[in-house]
């Protein structure tokens, strides 16, 4: 089953005029929900969301709008990058409205609507696979507290006790007479009710879920496939500029001057904007115009000290911060060092995990319209208030004059939430051509080489086993830029980073380390180069995860042991860590022998409040890897919908793949080397192996599930190599130790 939603942006007159009118007529119950902005946003109308047009004072609460004929309308405050979460968050409405599945549809919250209630929709930002963890519980007792209102609205109207009443998909019945009338019916007395207490509602229990927890197809689905689905890039309005930006190729370089004389006679400029010290924009009449342009601009750059930069440079500096002796340390449990050196045995390596550039099939882009005192943005973002605090903020045009249309975005991966430049470019731009709408789209050249870049980062891994193979201590070091200390400098505490060593930390929901040590030390050595990093889907889970991982298979072969076994009696102490590994060793039938030249490799680790293990099958000829099996287990506490977890976890399959194999990001010349796909290709559809899930969810806690799997991935895989070529694999991407994927 599939639905159309009205979160798809309009270009239709008429079918804009129909939206508005049928917001606007008639009865129905609106429970916070104005008309829809989408269809004001692309009509290239200015809307004002201070004074949002409403059915009279008929506000009830943020989440909910029915009209009479039983369509439902979900607002969604959360941005969609193909992930599926307006889908859940629909589930989760209806679940506890107990309306129609049928007549759901969904529209989008926007940032300026939600200052001017006070944040009623809370947090906008979706990222840290926290869209639906983070906002469930409200959101759900808000569509609980509609479905009182609505009850309570025919029990009034038939003059009955409202314990005589029973809803089913949106149809109230009087049990006693059989009378029966629907939502859309009594959907405007409701209005005039008082809302109940949202905390004094009694949620259901997840285990008699019947919308919830079921496999339903997404929302958002028809128009992708149909291709009328407009995207940031597709987007069109009346009027509009389109505009290309470069900036400097050397992170922390000037742009020293421009010949804009050159190219104001092409076809289409309009002119030349430098945006910043580093950065510079051609507008024209069509997007090709405008880059063409650009490309042809006589640019002269001071690319400053970080052109004398290389690859092997950084590399020497992470190597370096490895040997380095301080005050680095995040957790201690005892005296590992010493307790390591005196064991019977010590196990070491060192590890390395690259730097990765996102490549969303979207480039960065975001259109600002600029009229007088308001500032109006079209913008694919993960974090909406985001967006719009970078809006005000370039434009100088307060908050509340400011509003942003979320677009779906074509990917995210992290690359769209806490940076904004993308807007901040686009807002700057849109100033020197006020009242038209200007659209700024990065070439893929440029979003790849002025990307956050996923943390390069090295490990030194050392553990101690006694005579009988048991471990004694584990001593963890890492060495790596911080991603804090651009972001949020404000969480570095006396030069500690704990988010580098997401992965490893001893409490709290989010990512514990799922064994107990005898002894401990985990150290984080900060080393941040001119080349800027940030999330990257799975963000420091990914490298922690390898390191981890791939070094507890190399102590089991150390001790001699199974590397399954040798986790289990760590983990005692960690019973949903050890869940989800005994749950992908039953599924992948662990203790099965293989045919001949099959090998397994295996991983576990927590991310984003919830467990991942991974079970790998792979063969490997002539240094060629064929990955033939990947097996999930994946404990969430709640899971929305199977369908779309495991859909998530394929997802971070093709990532987690891609990243272990596939070229690197490099620096040269202080530069990214890698301009485009040539160089910087990704997973083929050929090389994705068969992908089993089993969802072991324990309905005790909130977990996310678009990021906890993807760092298993790459340390199953490469265990299974391990196996299969006799020898530890230690540095990635695996061509550094001359292995391709087939």
């Amino acid at each position: 089953m599939t639905l159309n939603t009205l979160d798809t942006p309009l270009v239709n007159s008429s079918r804009r005029d129909f939206i508005i009118k049928g917001t606007l007529v008639g009865g129905g119950l609106m429970l916070g929900v104005g008309v829809l902005p989408e269809a004001f946003a692309q009509a290239g109308a200015s809307y004002d969301p201070n004074t949002p047009t409403r059915y009279g004072d008929a506000e009830v609460n943020a989440w909910v709008s029915i009209k009479p004929d039983d369509t439902v309308f979900i607002r969604v405050a959360r941005s969609e990058m193909g992930q599926g979460t307006r889908t859940g968050l629909a589930q989760l409405v209806t679940e506890e409205l107990e309306c129609n599945w049928r007549k759901v549809k969904t529209q989008s919250a926007t940032p300026g609507q939600s200052l001017a209630r006070k944040r009623v929709w809370g947090e906008h930002g979706t990222g840290g696979s926290r869209g639906i963890r983070i906002s469930e519980d409200y959101v759900r007792r808000g569509a609980a507290a509609a479905r009182i209102m609505l009850v309570q609205a025919a029990a009034n109207q038939w003059n009955v006790p409202v314990s005589e009443l029973k809803v089913d998909k949106g149809v109230i019945t009087h049990l006693p007479t059989g009378r029966k009338t629907t939502y859309g019916k009594v959907a405007e007395l409701a209005s005039t009710l008082t809302p109940p207490d949202p905390k004094s509602i009694t949620l259901k229990d997840p285990r008699t879920w019947k919308v919830a927890g079921q496999p339903y197809a997404r929302l958002d689905t028809a128009d992708k496939v149909n291709g009328s689905k407009v995207y940031g890039v597709d987007l069109q309005l009346p009027g509009m500029l389109c505009a290309s930006v470069k900036s400097c190729p050397v992170f922390g370089g000037k742009l020293v001057s421009y010949d804009e004389a050159k190219i104001s006679n092409l076809r289409g400029v309009k002119g030349v904007v430098k945006i910043d010290d580093s950065t510079v924009a051609v507008v024209a009449d069509t997007w090709w115009h405008a880059n063409s342009a650009l490309n042809a601009l006589p640019i002269v750059w001071d690319e400053g000290k970080g052109a004398n930069t290389s690859q092997d440079g950084i590399n020497k500096t992470l190597r370096d911060g490895l040997d380095e002796q301080g005050d680095f340390w995040q957790r201690k449990v005892g005296n590992a060092p010493e307790v390591i050196q005196s064991s019977a045995k010590k196990v070491e390596a060192i590890y390395f995990t690259p730097y990765r550039a996102h490549v969303t099939m979207e480039p960065m882009n975001a259109t600002v319209k600029i009229s007088g005192d308001r500032a109006e943005a079209w913008v694919p973002t993960q974090n909406g208030e985001g967006s719009h605090a970078a809006l005000s903020e370039a434009t100088g045009i307060p908050l509340a004059n400011c509003e942003i249309y979320k677009l779906d975005s074509g990917c995210g991966l992290g690359r769209r939430g806490s940076t904004q430049d993308f807007v901040t470019y686009a807002a700057k731009v849109a100033q020197k051509f006020p009242g038209v709408p200007v659209k700024l789209i990065w070439s893929r050249e440029e979003d790849m080489t002025q990307d956050f870049y996923h943390p390069i980062a090295m490990a030194k891994m050392t553990a101690g086993l006694d005579a009988t193979g048991n471990m004694t201590g584990m001593h963890i070091k890492v060495s790596g830029p911080s991603i804090n200390a651009r972001a949020a400098p404000h969480n570095i505490k006396d030069g500690k980073d704990d988010r580098q060593m997401q992965g490893f930390y001893e409490k709290g929901p989010d990512a514990q380390l799922g064994y107990t040590f005898p002894s401990l030390l985990t150290e984080y050595v900060m080393k941040n180069t001119h080349i800027p990093v940030g999330p990257w889907r799975g963000v420091n889970t990914n490298q922690n995860g390898i390191f981890m991982e791939c070094f507890m298979d190399e102590c089991a072969k150390a001790a001699g042991k199974d590397p399954v076994q040798f986790r289990r009696a760590l983990m005692q102490n960690h019973p949903k860590h050890l869940g989800v590994l005994n749950a992908v060793a039953k599924k992948a039938e662990w203790d099965k022998p293989l045919p001949a030249g099959t090998y397994r490799g295996v991983a576990q680790f927590m991310g984003y409040a919830s467990y991942s293990a991974c079970v790998a099958e792979v063969t490997v000829q002539n240094n060629v890897v064929k990955v033939n099996r990947l097996v999930f287990a994946l404990d969430a506490g709640h899971i929305v919908n199977p369908y779309l977890a495991r859909e998530q976890i394929e997802g971070s399959v093709a990532m987690a793949l891609g990243a272990i194999f596939l070229p690197e990001i490099t620096v040269e010349k202080g530069r990214i080397k890698q301009q485009n796909l040539d160089t910087y290709p990704l997973l083929k559809l050929s090389s994705t192996p068969r992908i089993e899930t089993v969802l072991v969810p324990t309905y005790d806690f909130w977990g996310g599930v678009g990021e906890p799997t993807i760092c298993v991935v790459g340390p199953a895989v490469a265990n299974a190599i391990s196996a299969a070529i006799g020898r530890p694999v230690r540095n990635f991407p695996l061509s550094k130790e001359n292995l391709s994927l087939a």
